[in-house]
């Protein structure tokens, strides 16, 4: 068979009609089956093609979470245009760098970006859209009806187009340093992406997996393929909400979840005993950062598995997790390699790690992207020798399982050690009265860099002396913080890594270490 992730769907409404694809609790509780889902997306797929988009062409979505986000991206991939999937936190300005990087010619929005929308279409050349189309609303006068326009298009299968090694979608990154970077991924890498979660983690036919990060990252895009290719029905969420995601725990009856460590702690807040049952649930995958062993261990206590997964978006999601009991017993582990997925730790010079040593993480596998868009020299640097260089510093223990310390640019030398903050953090996190944490590094003409930690008190009485000492006996001298500060709120992208760069800018300068 041709590869083309579109047909997947097509198939699985084949054999499973009657199965539930989709369920939508933030729009009144819409509900659709395969098979309804897949004639929507020939709708939307005919449309596209009556409209004149080919093969080839950029087509921007910029959707929250739900139906019409997935049958748009899976239209698209019928008709062998290109998805740009955009992170509507973003303003106009990084999404007209994003539209006009990715030359896309089509924009998909839902009425609650009408407003950038028509600020987008203002700005005339400096985007190369040439069709609009609004989901839900009054659209604009420059702008179409998505009801209408798809509404009137046939629920045929459309003639497939774009297979195998052609661009199936472009995903940027989150940019938290510099211009974000458009990465690329084909019919064939996604495929394999699916293939090898599909052979690792514990998802079944008929699974209820809730879905709550938002589809234009690669942690939830990633599920809602793979459920798709499985036959498992995504309860899917607009926007995160706790309280109401142990509602749908509960009410759903679900089986799996994905939601990195901030969402996590949010979910504890909010999570009563008395009335949120979590039986169904068998476990959870949590990971975007490492996972602090306390919340793991949190978890566990109340009877909910916690499996961390490490991956990229230029590795289409996957990368290593812990499965089965190495999950309580090796806690803090991001476990080994995906089924399909080789992974390594390397020195400087490219030789592998000891067991225990610090080196960074490198991935090879057939789910790797295909490159940066427009990008050939970043693709050459991140790309070497089919080896995908992570940036991300982790080591292995003497059984192969990774532990994931940190970023390398968020490494901090102190007295000519290396500090990972991901680590201090943890600790940090473990302190009863700390609901939140970061670590950076804070200039020191006595050591280079000493950490500081930035703190989001639960306690109202906690101190900075008290966060000092909390660290004591936990970390090495060089490893304390030598300075802590309150915040109300940690800032964090849209999928829960910590703004270090924000951080920075607000206390780099500001806070003094001590001599």
């Amino acid at each position: 068979m041709t590869i083309n992730i579109g047909h997947f769907l097509a198939k699985r409404a084949l054999l499973s009609p009657q199965l539930e694809a989709i369920v939508e609790p933030s729009a009144g509780g819409r509900r659709q089956t395969f098979r309804q889902l897949n004639a929507r997306c020939n709708q939307v797929a005919n449309a596209l093609r009556a409209s004149g988009v080919a093969p080839g062409e950029r087509v921007g979505l910029l959707m929250m979470n739900g139906l019409e986000f997935i049958e748009s991206f899976y239209a698209v991939a019928k008709t062998g245009a290109v998805n740009v999937p955009l992170n509507w936190r973003l303003v106009a300005d990084e999404l007209e760098f994003i539209l006009k990087d990715s030359g896309a010619a089509v924009l998909i929005y839902s009425e609650e970006f009408a407003a950038i929308a028509a600020e987008l279409h203002g700005r005339g050349a400096k985007t190369d859209i040439r069709f609009w189309v609004q989901v839900g609303g009054q659209p604009a006068a420059f702008a179409t009806s998505y009801d209408v326009w798809m509404g009137g298009a046939p629920g045929v299968e459309p003639e497939l187009a774009g297979f195998e090694d052609d661009l199936l979608f472009i995903m940027y990154t989150s940019g938290t340093t510099g211009l974000p970077k458009g990465v690329m991924h084909s019919h064939n890498s996604v495929m394999w992406s699916i293939l090898t979660v599909a052979a690792t983690a514990d998802v079944r036919y008929g699974d209820r997996y809730l879905l709550s990060l938002p589809m234009f990252h690669v942690g939830a895009l990633n599920p809602v393929m793979g459920n798709l290719y499985l036959g498992v029905t995504s309860v899917v969420l607009k926007s995160f909400d706790p309280g109401q995601s142990w509602e749908l725990i509960r009410d759903e009856k679900i089986t799996c979840t994905l939601m990195v460590p901030a969402m996590l702690q949010f979910m504890l807040a909010a999570y009563d005993r008395a009335t949120h049952d979590h039986s169904s649930l068998r476990w959870c995958v949590s990971g975007a950062a490492p996972v602090p062993v306390t919340l793991i261990e949190t978890y566990v206590a109340m009877g909910i598995e916690v499996l961390q997964v490490y991956g990229l978006t230029e590795s289409c999601g996957p990368g290593c997790m812990i499965v089965g009991e190495d999950a309580v017993t090796r806690a803090g582990s991001t476990g080994r390699a995906f089924f399909h997925t080789d992974m390594r730790v390397i020195d400087g010079n490219g030789q592998e790690c000891a067991a225990g040593e610090n080196g960074e993480v490198v991935l090879r596998g057939r789910h790797m992207m295909v490159g940066y868009w427009n990008r050939p020299d970043a693709t050459a640097q991140a790309m070497r020798d089919g080896w995908l260089h992570t940036g991300d510093v982790g080591s292995l223990d003497e059984e192969g399982f990774l532990t994931i310390r940190d970023r390398m640019k968020d490494m901090l030398i102190s007295g000519g050690e290396n500090v990972y903050p991901a680590e201090v953090e943890n600790v940090l996190l473990g302190h009863p009265g700390v609901s939140d944490a970061a670590v950076i590094g804070l200039p020191s003409p006595k050591w280079g860099e000493v950490p500081l930690a930035v703190v989001v008190r639960k306690d109202a009485d906690l101190s900075e002396a008290n966060v000092l000492e909390w660290c004591k006996g936990k970390l090495a001298p060089f490893k304390r913080p030598k300075v802590a500060v309150f915040i109300d709120v940690i800032p964090r992208n849209p999928t829960g890594k910590i703004l270090k760069r924000v951080l920075r800018d607000a206390y780099g300068q500001s806070v003094k270490a001590p001599e």
